[in-house]
């Protein structure tokens, strides 16, 4: 496996500090003493230091095989070479949401399950943050995610404008719509690990999950879709967008844009002077700033 990172850090046992330096002038290291550490160990392409505190530093070209074929089996840890032994392998279900930063086009909150054999089958399958892949691979994916255990909330512009106004807050709204998916696969599962990407304040999910009289395991992380469930329930979420602006498109005959653009700002303003402002109300986010741009200057008969 390739690594690109300049050096390996790792707290170790000092236990190990008497093999490691038995080790090391036979591997062809010359050993030298620098201040608070036990030792540091030299060699053309290969720095390898143990300081008083237990920590590990390995820096040089050369460190890739020397970590995996000597320094991993030693501490019996082995996290350098195989990173995906690090990830979190016990049931649990991940959620995630995509549409909330548009405009156009619905809010959707997906929630997927996975045991042990599916989180294997995600890494094989390459699934991965959804906002590091294309629409084409999305969709893809996708259709093969459908088969895992998972619910999707997806909250079309009118409903999304009738919570918010009765919400008052994104973070709310986007908190009942993760605890509604939680609840319902929950109900599906029994499972009670949850992971989401944190999007608020903590207290924010949990209270809306106390109002489901739930009691889980929450664990909110920030950067939550480096978990292949949360990636995963990231990618159905962002196809459940896709296919939900795309048939928004449809009813106006219009290409509707991502994101809350200038082009999005074009595209509604061409809308109102077709259809109106309400039609704003069916198609998209009515608390965005960018309403307020595309009504400026609307001039209508």
């Amino acid at each position: 496996m390739m690594h690109n990172m300049t050096h390996y850090l790792k707290q170790i046992d000092l236990s190990h500090a008497a093999k490691l330096q038995n080790d090391l002038p036979g591997q062809g290291f010359e050993l030298s003493r620098p201040q608070h550490t036990i030792f540091q160990a030299k060699k053309p392409g290969i720095t390898c230091t143990l300081y008083e505190s237990g920590k590990l530093m390995v820096q040089g070209k050369g460190k890739d095989e020397f970590i995996e074929f000597y320094i991993e089996p030693l501490i019996g840890d082995f996290s350098f070479s195989h990173p995906e032994n690090n990830l979190d392998m016990t049931p649990h279900i991940g959620v995630d949401e995509a549409g909330k930063g548009d405009f156009f086009g619905p809010l959707v909150i997906a929630a997927v399950y996975a045991d042990e054999a599916r989180i294997k089958y995600l890494l094989e399958e390459g699934v991965c943050d959804s906002k590091r892949l294309s629409d084409k691979v999305i969709v893809r994916l996708a259709n093969k995610l459908r088969k895992l255990t998972h619910f999707i909330v997806k909250i079309t512009p009118p409903k999304y404008n009738e919570l918010y106004s009765s919400f008052g807050n994104l973070n709310t709204l986007l908190a009942w719509g993760h605890a509604t998916a939680i609840e319902e696969l929950h109900g599906k599962t029994q499972c009670k690990n949850i992971l989401i990407d944190q999007f608020a304040n903590e207290v924010v999910v949990e209270s809306a999950l106390a109002k489901k009289k739930l009691s889980l395991n929450l664990d909110q992380r920030h950067k939550g879709e480096e978990d292949p469930v949360v990636a995963a329930a990231s990618i159905l979420a962002r196809d459940g967008f896709l296919h939900g602006i795309e048939s928004l498109g449809k009813k106006v005959d219009m290409e509707l844009p991502k994101g809350a653009s200038k082009q999005v700002i074009a595209a509604g303003k061409r809308l109102v002077t077709m259809h109106g402002p309400d039609i704003l109300k069916e198609i998209g986010k009515l608390h965005f700033r960018t309403r307020n741009e595309i009504l400026q200057d609307s001039f209508l008969c």
